[in-house]
């Protein structure tokens, strides 16, 4: 049964404040366990919204050689990232599966990591045109990972609908579903590099580029970029889980979105100790490992046209 216009605004709108509200609080505990792994103290869980609001009531500098294109590619991060939140189940239904479809999704997806190259490429520094096309490289060897995970599915239901899609049934059709454990394997492998944490954080690799394409960034557009990386946790690991553990999403409010609050802190405890206990990679080794999980995830395409 199709949930009314006012149900589906009442999720969209839960959404956008569920990424609104744990974004930080996520950022806030990789930090924490990252230092207890690391045997320091750490900051407060709630540092990261001290230092969102700091920076938004700071003074809004424009250094770049087009600050135009910077102020639109910072409120662009901003609105890719929520839009993909409006696209993505988070303890209900997909709230814009019906004005949206799969195809929809991966071109916002792609969109997200788009609006990080516009802002290096308009603040126009040395670094921050590394570290641009650092991204573009990512881009193209990364993103179609999730390209292929969301077409398997549309392959295995025959619909490009987001809530038949994006419910895990299209991993789970056949008795040994191939396709599915492989694509679910290369997901978690690429988890790490989809949200830009170590050991992939090779585009604004702070000891090295100096956060490459955000380094002629400060004040408020600043905070709309770093609010987008965090915001990436929480949006990503919903679409992780909603393509292979939507188990609890069928279940009554707000038990339902408990049981993906509790899925997403796994998410971010395994992030957070991947990041705590691995060095950065050079561009090259990522790109090997990025066109390595891109083969698989090809096979795992040929896999599921094939029927298995």
């Amino acid at each position: 049964m199709e949930a009314s216009f006012g149900v589906r605004i009442l999720h969209g709108v839960l959404n956008v404040a569920l990424v609104l509200v744990l974004a930080p609080l996520f950022e806030g505990i990789l930090r924490k366990v990252t230092a207890r792994v690391q045997s320091r103290q750490g900051p407060p869980v709630w540092q990261p919204y001290f230092d969102l609001l700091k920076l938004l009531g700071k003074e809004d500098l424009e250094t770049g050689e087009s600050p135009g294109v910077q102020r639109l590619a910072a409120w662009l991060s901003l609105a890719a990232i929520l839009s993909v939140s409006l696209l993505v189940p988070m303890g209900g239904a997909s709230p814009l599966s019906p004005a949206g479809d799969a195809y929809l999704l991966i071109y916002m997806l792609t969109f997200c990591g788009i609006t990080t190259m516009l802002a290096g490429l308009a603040a126009g520094s040395t670094y921050s045109v590394v570290g641009m096309s650092r991204e573009m490289m990512a881009v193209m060897t990364l993103e179609p990972l999730l390209a292929v995970a969301v077409i398997i599915g549309v392959v295995r239901v025959g619909s490009l609908r987001l809530d038949e899609v994006l419910n895990g049934s299209p991993y789970a059709h056949a008795k040994l579903p191939l396709a599915g454990l492989i694509m679910l394997a290369v997901s978690v492998l690429a988890l790490q590099a989809f949200i830009g944490r170590l050991p992939f954080d090779i585009t604004e690799a702070e000891t090295e580029l100096m956060e490459g394409p955000l380094m002629e960034y400060s004040g408020p557009k600043l905070a709309l970029f770093k609010f987008t990386r965090m915001a990436k946790v929480v949006v990503y690991g919903s679409l992780l889980v909603a393509l292979f553990a939507p188990w609890g999403s069928g279940l009554p409010a707000p038990v339902n979105l408990l049981a993906l609050l509790a899925k997403l802190l796994v998410l971010v405890l395994a992030v957070t100790l991947v990041a705590a206990t691995h060095a950065r990679y050079r561009i090259d080794q990522a790109i090997r490992y990025y066109l390595g999980l891109l083969g698989a995830s090809f096979a795992a395409l040929v896999l599921a046209l094939a029927g298995y």
